[in-house]
């Protein structure tokens, strides 16, 4: 049999430093980007349009700020108002990344992702989150051509998103646990290559100094390792490198939580549950929560454990295909064990 070769996309500019964000235009002359369109949301738009067109020499550039509530139906709308583009970049949160992703995705530009932000991976990955029919769901997209990551502006974003990006990253440990479990049960196949990928991403960032949350060297390597979880993304065709049980938690709670949380400070609490359960890694998932602050942002929310077990019931359902621990019914009672008993979690839970 011949053997096949797997054709992945990466993102061709990859940019993580301190004032990246001033040579935008040298990275788009570099790769003969002229004609650009830049998404912002309110914060961006504020913070950098007018920098950005008033330094834009040879570059031509259109600046759109998008409304946060924009849904499917929308973004297919603004991507056919625009015209013929090199490529299309977002700046901001979440949500204006996903939206440009999507309708660089729906018109087949390039896509140039710019987070203000490193609450989580969602930058470098190959999927997008957008409200179809009033509900938040994962549609597929394509990885970025390009990840420019100013660490000066993600520096300046309160640390609560710092928090929610270390949660987030630190699911890959369970997230990996559960797709290996899924593997020997006979319901998903590891990809090798995609699992590595995203093990040497968190094992790179559990070694990281962490007295300083805000240094460069933490944040560059949190950033590079969110953003090698992405590209894992891509060569497995699925989330499962970086998405596993507790991302299940954290998508029940966004349903039935009174006040729902940040999503990667609902997935690094979930990710402590589910490791715990796997009895795998707890003792050094526990260690970089403490080290890092994690867990002590995290006593000053109004977190629920009545909340936190019926998103443990409510789990398995959201992705009845997949079969983690929590699609287990013993694991799932175990889980709730720990979320009611658990000396950590009684400080955190009203």
């Amino acid at each position: 049999m011949d053997n096949q070769l797997t054709n992945i996309s990466i993102p061709t500019i990859l940019e993580i430093g301190e004032g990246v964000l001033t040579k935008l235009e040298s990275f788009l002359l570099e790769h003969k980007l002229y004609e650009v369109v830049i998404f912002f949301d309110d914060f961006s738009y504020e913070q950098f349009s007018k920098h950005l067109q008033e330094s834009f020499l040879t570059v031509d550039l259109t600046a759109i700020k998008l409304s946060p509530s924009m849904d499917i139906h929308d973004l297919i709308s603004k991507a056919f108002e625009l015209g013929n583009v090199d490529a299309v970049i977002s700046i901001g949160g979440g949500a204006v990344v996903d939206y440009g992703k999507y309708v660089s995705y729906v018109r087949k530009f390039p896509f140039i992702s710019m987070p203000t932000s490193a609450s989580n991976d969602g930058f470098a990955s190959s999927n997008c989150s957008i409200h179809i029919n009033g509900k938040k769901t994962t549609v597929p997209a394509k990885v970025p051509f390009g990840v420019i990551v100013d660490l000066t502006v993600i520096r300046q974003a309160p640390d609560r998103f710092i928090f929610a990006g270390i949660g987030d990253l630190m699911s890959n440990i369970t997230a990996l646990y559960d797709w290996d479990y899924e593997n020997q049960k006979g319901v998903s196949t590891i990809n090798a290559f995609a699992a590595m990928i995203s093990k040497k991403a968190v094992n790179s960032f559990v070694r990281t100094p962490m007295e300083d949350i805000k240094a460069t060297i933490f944040l560059k390597e949190l950033v590079s390792s969110m953003t090698m979880g992405g590209v894992a993304t891509v060569i497995s065709g699925n989330s499962a490198p970086i998405s596993g049980s507790e991302h299940l938690i954290s998508h029940a709670l966004d349903q039935i939580a009174k006040e729902p949380q940040m999503h990667g400070i609902q997935v690094g609490i979930a990710t402590y549950i589910m490791a715990k359960v796997q009895n795998h890694r707890a003792e050094r998932i526990t260690k970089v929560f403490d080290r890092t602050g994690f867990f002590e942002y995290c006593a000053t929310l109004p977190l629920r454990k009545d909340e936190f077990s019926q998103a443990i019931d409510l789990a398995p359902t959201i992705k009845p295909n997949r079969y983690t621990y929590l699609h287990n019914e013993q694991s799932q009672r175990e889980a709730k064990r720990v979320v009611n008993e658990d000396p950590l979690l009684i400080d955190l839970f009203s």
